[in-house]
């Protein structure tokens, strides 16, 4: 087990706002997460706690790609997206409570399982596809989608989680932005991102979505990432095979979506809304409407796709809490926590 390197005061802190960090549970490559206790008035409830320590971590991260996580998930409400309880600073130190996931992740299950029945991938894939949809409203993309990063809750109900590479698709005067960064596992990453030259990220996590779809359905990759230059010309032949025993009993539709997420064209390519009118998701009758939940959610995303450009342009800074639950909007913008950033980064480097 790895403990938590945290000074009295620290702690007291998190006392005083009714959490607890319990026990570790796994780690990234600049943060760990802690199984979390939140307390108020008398009821208990189970979180995760991602600690990040910028002093720790390298520069590119703290000034770009922290700051940028924040800002996206202060703007999340969406049933299939992981639910962002607070968000605490101290010092050099970042605190994100998030929903406790009850089942693991993903590949957990299927590693455990085995391949999942098309008819519970249906459920599953509708699920990404509505918080791929609401993200891709909102003009932000994931760029980091894989089966580690889809939580399973106690209903067995999934979350995309982990938006450390997440960024916004659009400048402040609304015109689509290039991604350039090689981003995510390259066993999931389009063959746009592998060729080395800046792509429209949107289609880039349809793709990988493509790629979740398959491990659910044939447990193992659809194509062999030993060698990067194999992996590409693999993914520009369309050289993926369904193992015998699942390519007998899996339906013509559901071939077809995998079909058309693993398409090398991007511009050819399903995007989310494709996905949800598909054939295969209409053979369940009970997911072809939204329910009132993922419809309020959808349409508070059409609205926050309009506020975005004021959004950037109003700014406003806070020390302490960045943000909590209760408002469902940012007291911290990213702009004032990239200086911020940047001023404990240069602090350190002096140090």
């Amino acid at each position: 087990m790895t403990e938590l390197k945290s000074t009295t005061s620290e702690e007291n802190t998190l006392a005083s706002k009714g959490y607890k960090l319990l026990k570790y549970l796994g780690e990234g490559a600049y943060a760990k997460v802690y199984l979390t206790e939140y307390l108020k008035e008398n009821s208990k409830v189970s979180l995760a706690c991602k600690v990040i320590e910028t002093a720790k971590a390298p520069k590119d991260f703290v000034v770009k790609f922290l700051p940028r996580e924040i800002d996206v998930l202060i703007r999340l409400n969406h049933p299939h997206l992981i639910h962002v309880h607070s968000i605490f600073q101290r010092k050099t130190k970042y605190y994100i409570f998030m929903r406790y996931s009850e089942n693991g992740d993903l590949l957990g299950y299927i590693l455990k399982n085995g391949c999942v029945s098309e008819n519970q991938s249906r459920v599953w894939l509708r699920q990404l596809a509505l918080g791929l949809q609401y993200l891709h409203e909102l003009e932000i993309t994931h760029r980091d989608i894989k089966s580690e990063n889809v939580l399973l809750t106690a209903n067995f109900n999934v979350k995309l989680s982990d938006f450390g590479f997440s960024r916004f698709c659009i400048d402040e005067d609304d015109q689509p932005i290039l991604s350039e960064t090689y981003c995510g596992s390259m066993s999931y990453a389009a063959p746009e991102i592998l060729r080395g030259k800046p792509y429209l990220p949107k289609p880039t996590d349809l793709w990988s979505l493509g790629v979740v779809l398959f491990v659910m359905l044939n447990k193992s990759m659809p194509f062999d990432d030993t060698r990067m230059k194999k992996l590409y010309e693999q993914q520009m032949g369309k050289k993926y095979r369904f193992r015998s025993r699942v390519a007998g009993i899996l339906s013509l539709e559901c071939k077809s979506v995998v079909k058309h997420l693993l398409e090398p064209d991007p511009g050819l390519r399903y995007n989310s809304t494709q996905i949800l009118k598909s054939e295969w998701i209409a053979m369940d009758s009970r997911l072809t409407t939204l329910n009132a939940v993922e419809e309020a959610a959808l349409n508070r995303a059409k609205e926050g796709r309009k506020r975005l450009s004021e959004i950037h342009k109003n700014p406003a800074k806070k020390q302490g809490d960045i943000w909590e639950d209760t408002q469902r909007t940012s007291s911290y913008r990213a702009s004032e926590m990239i200086k911020s950033l940047a001023s404990i980064t240069a602090k350190q480097k002096r140090e």
